[in-house]
């Protein structure tokens, strides 16, 4: 096992002009962690993963693992093991083969072999399949073998590249779990790509968002949700997403149509340091509510319920100022509202507001 250190790794692309898919990161995972980073395609995520593995250049900056500088170590050198996002069994091969076959090419005894891959298909649930080829095997049990063939060579470092893209939902969901599970049993450092933030919530220690090749924010799951260091993190960690609208501000508060929202002293102190007449407002679908015919809110017409068993969400339009917006709110999922009806949402509390520089997109700071 070991930490790994990205040191202003920059992998620059040549063009006119260059473009920078990972730029000057700056990234520490300790020994054991499971890091997941995370971005929209094109944010430089698997670049940044193909860098640690050797497989792209670092042109700026180094990478380090278990404190060695490996920038232009060979990734044969560097005790890694990677998982992609496409098996890549030899279909001649049986399971166990195909398990075995990096440590069979090392010159590793058979019987070692054959034990630490007997040992890996415990863990992995594959015991009655060593003997099958690949093409009789479902894609969750694919995907399994391959992390199995990474599990017998007992790496410093997994790195695992969209693993579970291929599977279909509930599979997806079940396999991220025995991966997590898997991962806290073995201890063994874990960078674990995905574009899909509820896998990044759901799995890692930590997470790192990218976007356009920069770092956004590290931290774990639960902070990225309740202080998002930007618009960009508050917009894209969620599901549903957070609802971002630039709103005038008032001396009190936030002004949305039909509804002032008083906000804490702090947050109206850090906007008023900041020169700011408007601001770009955040709050969370669970952070709005309905209220009664009788009282005020800002009125919200209905035009899609989204039903999902123990919640519901509606998707309504609302004015600000001179200009629909879009809001998403949770409600009882026993009694939604009906389409086209217009109703009256509030925001539940107020220290569950966010506030963002209307250009910038940073977080505005208590001082």
């Amino acid at each position: 096992m070991a930490e790994v250190a990205y040191v202003n790794a920059s992998r620059v692309f040549p063009g006119s002009p260059p473009v920078r898919a990972v730029d000057q990161l700056g990234l520490d995972v300790s020994d054991g962690e499971f890091l997941v980073l995370v971005g929209p395609s094109g944010s430089g995520k698997s670049t940044a993963l193909r860098m640690l593995a050797g497989l792209e250049d670092v042109d700026e900056g180094s990478v380090t693992i278990g404190g060695k500088d490996v920038t232009n170590v060979p990734p044969k050198g560097r005790d890694i093991a990677m998982v992609f996002q496409s098996y890549a069994l030899y279909p001649h091969m049986t399971v166990a083969e195909n398990m075995g076959f990096a440590l069979k090419l090392r010159g590793v005894p058979k019987a070692t072999i054959k034990e630490k891959v007997a040992e890996a298909a415990t863990m992995l649930d594959l015991t009655k399949y060593l003997d099958r080829k690949p093409k009789a095997l479902s894609g969750g049990q694919r995907q399994r073998v391959a992390m199995g063939r990474a599990i017998v060579r007992e790496p410093s470092v997994f790195l695992m590249d969209e693993p579970l893209s291929n599977l279909d939902a509930k599979l997806r969901v079940e396999t991220r779990a025995n991966i997590a599970a898997l991962q806290q049993r073995l201890g063994t450092t874990t960078i674990y790509v995905t574009h899909d933030q509820v896998e990044a919530m759901t799995m890692g220690h930590r997470v790192a968002v990218l976007k356009d090749g920069v770092l956004q924010q590290c931290d774990t799951p639960r902070n990225l949700y309740e202080r998002p260091a930007n618009a960009f993190v508050a917009g894209f960690m969620g599901s549903p997403a957070m609802n971002l609208k630039t709103v005038p501000l008032a001396a009190d508060g936030a002004q949305l149509d039909g509804l002032s929202v008083p906000l804490p002293r702090q947050m109206l102190d850090a906007a008023a340091r900041a020169g700011l007449s408007e601001v770009t407002f955040g709050v969370r679908p669970e952070s709005l509510h309905l209220t009664g015919a009788d009282e005020s809110g800002m009125e919200l017409v209905v035009e899609l319920v989204e039903e999902l068993g123990a919640d519901a969400y509606i998707y309504g339009t609302a004015r600000i100022g001179d200009r629909p917006e879009r809001f998403i709110v949770r409600v009882d999922s026993r009694t939604p509202p009906a389409l086209g009806q217009t109703v009256r949402v509030t925001v539940r509390d107020p220290n569950e507001v966010h506030l963002f520089h209307p250009e910038t997109g940073d977080r505005l700071q208590a001082a």
